[in-house]
């Protein structure tokens, strides 16, 4: 439970809900310089895809390389944010949850196929500006092959 004032709570979610925008924005268009802005230099991600092996990596650097080379194969691709679910712990910290689909074209075949997965979040407050702290991924569901997964059983109940 927050202890801040409802005010600066909102201005907190506000804040947190701009920052998942700009990164949804910076996958889309592919601008990966531009993840520096928004994670911090040391941000964990993990990468489930149920498939396969979980991805460890740090830094949006990294990440960023990483995503590039998964999606390089398509010649349209749009991260959509589905649903945000914020818990605002402070003026510093906060965690959630975000539902996403990847609308995709493949570039060799034209196929289009779509990848419904969840983020977990924790964010921080740093230098006045909100950015990813820790981020862990799971697939939820693939078109193509038409995959379900089940909901991450570690955050079942849980909010961040």
């Amino acid at each position: 439970m927050s202890s801040l004032s409802p005010a600066d709570e909102a201005l907190a979610y506000l804040a947190i809900t701009r920052l998942q925008a700009a990164y949804a924005d910076v996958v889309t268009r592919r601008a990966w310089s531009e993840l520096e802005e928004i994670f911090l230099p040391d941000t964990a991600v993990h990468v489930d895809t149920v498939t396969a092996d979980v991805i460890e990596l740090v830094g949006p650097n990294n990440f960023g390389e990483f995503v590039a080379g998964s999606i390089d194969r398509f010649e349209f691709f749009e991260f959509v944010i589905l649903n945000t679910v914020i818990d605002v712990a402070s003026a510093t910290s906060a965690t959630g949850r975000m539902y996403m689909v990847e609308l995709r074209q493949d570039r060799t075949s034209g196929g289009w196929s779509n990848a419904f997965g969840v983020y977990h979040d924790t964010y921080v407050c740093d230098d006045g500006r909100w950015r990813f702290a820790e981020r862990s991924y799971q697939s939820l569901a693939r078109t193509g092959r038409y995959e379900i997964f089940p909901f991450p059983s570690k955050f079942a109940g849980q909010l961040g």
